[in-house]
């Protein structure tokens, strides 16, 4: 099994009242981590129980009034792991009660995907729990695992935890077909209508072909044959179920920059080569710097802190920046290179920190160059992708630049 990095904070966890729930797509290995925490608790003198409502039998079992729920889990164990809990009906409610009962209980709970149970959270449990995000694998601890394991295979085959033991890259994508079949027919099917699966299925399409690009409603809402409004709510439950991510343009207000348009990363990039039907080598795939550049977002994405947000900039006349990590709402431009040769500030950093001028810090994500450059009272890092991902953004912020 692969250590997650997320283990640790939820081991320092275990000792706190706050329920925890873990959410992520399918097949992110959220049932491993809870069993993994299982034992570990079990390892401290904790006893425990585990229920894992995507068995029929034991969803059956929770086919009781509320209140017998209650009984149920306050009787158990000290520590309560229940995957997929957004099964349960009035699940917040119960929690809540749980919670604020006399009798301590610590509380872990996984959830893939609901668009109501979301609104439960903030209502019913505000205070009560803490969220953790669990993404597919990240490359470092793929490596950590098997150090040679190259950046090329991930960036064709992306990070779904399913793939780890396969022995072919046959088996490989057989695995990821079968990924997208499961969400369509799980979690998708019982929220659009059966007439409609065939465009949602061409939007995701789309979406993967278009990934990094700035996209229109509008036009791919005429490409499809759904309205505006159909292609938004669709747009929304991929983000719900952790499967897409939209993300949108920096501005301040000034006149040339674009201000509602957004960009899209689908949560790994197996699972956009699985849609696009294409795991051929990077080297000479004509979609390379999108390849690389989504490599760079969803690394960033599991960095996030509360105080941070991932943006980007582009302006009538084409000027742009990848991204722009805002760090207590203050801009951070990252540009993506995959074929830097020399050092060079890239013309979108320029543009940008003509516009805002008390930038201090910005970076470039390249393959090979590592050094620093100073730009309009601005330090720019050129830092190679090894070492972000070894170090990410925030570690490179504590220091000095790279020299």
């Amino acid at each position: 099994m692969i250590k997650r990095f997320l283990f640790n904070k939820l081991i320092a966890e275990i000792g706190q009242r706050e329920i925890n729930i873990i959410l992520g797509p399918r097949q992110v290995g959220k049932t491993t981590l809870l069993k993994g925490l299982k034992g570990y608790a079990e390892g401290e003198g904790f006893s425990t129980v585990f229920f894992d409502l995507e068995q029929p039998q034991v969803l059956a079992e929770f086919n009781i009034s509320d209140s017998e729920i209650i009984e149920k889990i306050e009787g158990s164990s000290q520590i309560v792991f229940i995957d997929e809990f957004q099964y349960i009906k009035n699940v917040s409610r119960i929690l809540k009660a749980v919670y604020d009962s006399d009798i301590r209980i610590k509380i872990f709970c996984s959830g893939s995907s609901s668009l109501e149970i979301h609104k439960h959270l903030k209502e019913s449990l505000a205070g009560r729990k803490f969220l953790f995000r669990l993404y597919p694998l990240q490359f470092s601890e793929i490596r950590e695992n098997t150090p040679e394991y190259p950046l090329d295979l991930y960036l064709r085959y992306g990070g779904m935890p399913g793939l780890t033991h396969a022995d072919s890259e046959d088996r490989k994508q057989q695995i990821l077909a079968e990924l997208l079949s499961s969400y369509i027919l799980k979690d998708i099917k019982s929220l659009i209508k059966e007439e409609n699966i065939r465009s949602f299925n061409h939007l995701l399409y789309l979406l993967a072909e278009r990934q990094g690009s700035t996209i229109s409603i509008h036009s791919l809402a005429s490409q499809i044959g759904l309205s505006a409004k159909a292609v938004n709510r669709y747009l929304d439950i991929l983000e719900e179920t952790y499967v897409n991510y939209r993300i949108y343009s920096y501005s301040q207000n000034l006149g040339n920059e674009l201000k509602k348009s957004c960009k899209t990363y689908l949560y790994d990039l197996g699972i956009r080569n699985a849609l696009l039907k294409d795991f051929s080598g990077i080297t000479d795939r004509p979609d390379r710097g999108i390849l690389l550049e989504s490599y760079v977002f969803l690394k960033l994405q599991t960095m996030l802190a509360p105080n941070m947000e991932i943006k980007f900039w582009r302006t009538k006349d084409g000027d742009e920046v990848d991204f722009i990590l805002l760090v207590n709402r203050r801009p951070i431009p990252i540009e993506v290179k995959s074929g830097l040769s020399r050092l060079e500030i890239p013309k979108g950093i320029k543009r940008f920190l003509l516009r805002y001028r008390d930038i201090k810090r910005a970076f470039v994500i390249n393959e090979r160059i590592t050094d620093s450059l100073e730009y309009n009272g601005c330090t720019i890092d050129f830092i190679n992708f090894d070492m972000f991902e070894r170090k990410g953004i925030k570690n490179f912020l504590c220091q000095d630049p790279v020299s």
